[in-house]
């Protein structure tokens, strides 16, 4: 898949998630097999930006590949100088989000909430495609309400205006992550355009990714809900599309080892006392699995060291505390 000048290979990619793509986890999915992988979304206002968090967030020191980073607002303006910022920085792609379901974000006109306002689609993509020099993309959903599945128009406007990729979740605003996704709206908006296309959501098998492929024709597949705990699927996947086979599934030392070195990236970006925290949602992710994992879970939870906590993954994976242990 080619986004400007750039290959992406394989065409998967990590779907930003906020709260959980921050640079520890990108440069994870990106070893084991992501073909791009984007930041959590940024807001475009300037006054946010020198916070911890928003510094996080814009952090991609040592990361390797693409750097992609998403934005999100409302207004074209302050979005084109946000986009300006963030390539400053390093960004070498800019997404626009059009696709955050959440009660927030949509209530401060942004996000999903924005594809209710075709005009204003357009100003917002316009402003942003002219303010950088790099390519921009937007991720979106099928539309705003069942009532209401705008996409094929909004993926027009935005090819019209030079967005160079449209990433689709396969829901409504109105739906949330509720029920299952659909693909026929994918499939269309496909047909509708010229520029490449990721498919998105409920893309947690092998199986279901050449099933999604095979439906929408899409150019690609952005996977996030299915890479918490488990961010291998990216290697699994491109293994299945171009062998047909399956790759065995890592063993529980395996998944420990893994588990340990987002633990150390985590303590290392946010310093021990955030990072032990920012860890609690990980560790439940990548044990939800493994018998035993409630009582775990609690164990890990009421810790407040991050060297008790990173103990008590090697007691539950059965590793040596001493070192790390090696993934597959």
């Amino acid at each position: 898949m080619r986004i400007g000048p750039y290959l992406i290979e394989p065409a998967l990619a990590l779907a930003p998630m906020a709260g959980v793509t921050d640079r520890a986890f990108r440069i994870l999915c990106k070893r084991l097999g992501a073909g791009l992988a984007a930041s959590e979304m940024t807001i475009d206002d300037p006054r946010f930006w020198s916070t911890p968090k928003s510094r996080s967030r814009m952090n991609h020191s040592g990361e390797p590949g693409l750097i992609a980073v998403q934005i999100a607002g409302a207004d074209p303006l302050r979005l084109a100088e946000a986009a300006r910022h963030n390539v400053a920085q390093g960004a070498q792609i800019i997404d626009i989000n059009m696709g955050c379901p959440a009660k927030k974000v949509c209530n401060a006109e942004a996000g999903s909430a924005l594809m209710r306002d075709e005009a204003l689609v357009a100003r917002i993509c316009s402003a942003v495609v002219r303010a950088v020099p790099v390519p921009v993309s937007l991720k979106m959903r099928t539309g705003w309400a069942r009532a209401h599945r705008n996409g094929p128009a909004v993926a027009r406007i935005a090819e019209d205006c030079g967005i160079a990729a449209l990433a689709v979740h396969g829901r409504t605003r109105e739906e949330l992550y509720a029920g299952a996704a659909e693909y026929d709206t994918i499939a269309a908006i496909k047909q509708a355009v010229r520029i490449p296309l990721w498919a998105n959501g409920d893309i947690d098998t092998p199986e279901k990714a050449r099933e999604v492929l095979r439906h929408t024709g899409a150019d690609g597949l952005m996977i996030g809900r299915a890479a918490q705990g488990r961010p291998w699927i990216f290697r699994e996947i491109a293994h299945f599309l171009a062998t047909g086979e399956r790759l065995p599934a890592p063993s529980p030392r395996q998944v420990g080892g893994l588990l340990l070195q987002h633990l150390d990236a985590l303590y290392e970006l946010y310093g021990e006392a955030a990072g032990l925290r920012v860890a609690r949602k990980h560790i439940q992710w990548y044990c939800r699995s493994h018998a035993g994992s409630e009582a775990f879970w609690q164990a890990v939870n009421r810790v407040d060291s991050a060297p008790l906590q990173r103990q008590l993954v090697c007691g539950f994976f059965d590793l040596d505390p001493g070192r790390l242990a090696q993934a597959a």
